[in-house]
């Protein structure tokens, strides 16, 4: 569940972050800005739609000025979300894990994290924050081809 402050607090674009939206309609103009703004507070990209509160579309559509059911529209694979994913990288000065940044951080969660906690979410957790913590975008943060859910994870 997205309390208010936490929808007002990670869900709202700021003056740079709107202008980044200049030029971009529609479907395309809510897609980004949410994938923008779920960069922000994650360090990677939502992997579908439902990883986004529909709650927060309906809070980003009001923003942007356009109507929530429009990112129905928004291809969740292909050449635009590759673009968007490049310049929302670009903006937040991540880049994308290598083979090396990979082995770094394998090491990183032998050394650190894995003697002392045993539950793979928390494992998860820890490794996300550590490469956010890096500006690495995690390795296949990306939206796959069955990740079209729509309102899976509603609030």
């Amino acid at each position: 569940m997205l309390d208010d402050d936490e929808l007002i607090g990670n869900w709202t674009l700021v003056s740079d972050e709107l202008e980044r939206l200049s030029g971009r309609r529609g479907a395309t103009k809510l897609g980004f800005a949410l994938l923008l703004r779920f960069y922000a507070v994650h360090g990677r990209c939502p992997a579908g739609r439902g990883e986004i509160l529909d709650r927060a579309v309906a809070h980003i559509a009001r923003l942007v000025n356009v109507p929530a059911d429009e990112l129905g529209l928004y291809e969740w694979d292909g050449r635009t979300i590759k673009a968007h994913r490049a310049d929302i990288r670009r903006y937040f000065g991540f880049r994308e894990c290598s083979v090396a940044d990979a082995d770094k951080a394998a090491e990183w969660l032998a050394a650190n994290v894995c003697e002392k906690e045993r539950q793979a979410g928390q494992v998860r957790e820890e490794l996300l924050a550590h490469l956010k913590g890096e500006q690495i975008e995690p390795p296949g943060s990306g939206p796959g081809p069955a990740d079209h859910r729509h309102g899976a994870a509603a609030g």
